[in-house]
């Protein structure tokens, strides 16, 4: 991984570790569909003059069938998942939910592109479905008013990233990254638009929740998305979704600092787990 690639994998990681502090504090006032399709929308705008300018509108029409597909699997199921759970979920354990990230991207590209997967790798896929459990146990409540189904759509939520990541790779090779992040924003906002328009808050939101959606929209979502695919580009899916590695760190401590969140024993070992066994199914640790 050359110097600038990892630069992008650090700065991307703070910035998507802050995205789910900014889904925490916007969702309250938004709802989670009409948060999302802002967030999408907004990013969409701030991409769009930058792609008019540089002449990328024919390319992604040309392409808009698999644009869609990966801005349908890599944004608007993603993002919405992510912010329903955000409604009763901390923004480090959701981060922490995201590191399986790279798991599912690599079991879906041996499933579906016929990627090696040795057996470590399949080890490591075990090992961090263990962290997930390890992390979810005491949330698990599907009572009335429990946090149960909440964690399942953020646990869920990862498995659409994986599948992103493998469209790009099989459908999106060669298209630069700001066709695919802008072309991606525009087919998330198409997709979600008609379950925001009858879900729109009545109510004017307050002006935190309006920094928080801008904030999420143009920083870690239309920008972010550019450095994603550029990475995509240059260290391929598996090495670009590594990006989840570091964001539970940055998610976990802007959770703490920013909201007084608590970093609870099974956050921590889960998270650890996770991570121990996405770095085995990415091969980044290789027992002898």
């Amino acid at each position: 991984m050359q110097r600038r690639d990892l630069l992008d994998l650090l700065l991307l990681a703070a910035v998507w570790g802050g995205s789910f502090l900014f889904m925490r504090v916007a969702v309250p006032d938004f709802g989670p569909v009409a948060l999302i399709e802002l967030r999408v929308g907004l990013a969409a705008l701030f991409l769009l003059p930058a792609a008019l300018w540089r002449g990328k509108l024919p390319l992604i029409a040309r392409r808009w069938k698999a644009i869609l597909l990966v801005g349908t699997f890599n944004a608007a199921l993603p993002f919405l998942l992510y912010a329903y759970a955000a409604q009763s979920l901390g923004a480090g354990f959701l981060s922490v939910a995201n590191a399986v990230t790279p798991v599912w991207g690599a079991v879906i590209g041996w499933l579906w592109l016929k990627d090696r997967l040795p057996w470590s790798r399949s080890a490591g896929l075990v090992i961090a479905l263990a962290g997930i459990v390890v992390l979810v146990w005491d949330k698990l409540n599907f009572s009335a008013g429990g946090s149960g189904p909440a964690v399942l759509a953020a646990v869920c939520a990862p498995i659409f990233y994986g599948v992103a990541a493998n469209c790009t790779k099989r459908f999106l090779t060669g298209v630069d990254a700001l066709s695919n992040a802008t072309g991606s924003m525009i087919a998330a906002t198409l997709v979600l638009l008609p379950l925001a328009i009858p879900t729109w808050p009545e109510t004017p939101a307050s002006w935190q929740a309006w920094t928080a959606t801008i904030l999420l929209a143009v920083v870690c979502t239309g920008a972010a998305y550019i450095v994603f695919f550029r990475l995509i580009a240059n260290v391929g899916p598996t090495g670009a979704v590594s990006v989840t590695f570091l964001v539970p760190i940055f998610g976990v401590a802007w959770g703490a600092w920013l909201l007084g969140e608590d970093v609870t024993g099974s956050i921590a070992i889960g998270a650890g787990i996770i991570l121990l066994g996405t770095a085995l199914a990415l091969g980044v640790l290789r027992p002898r």
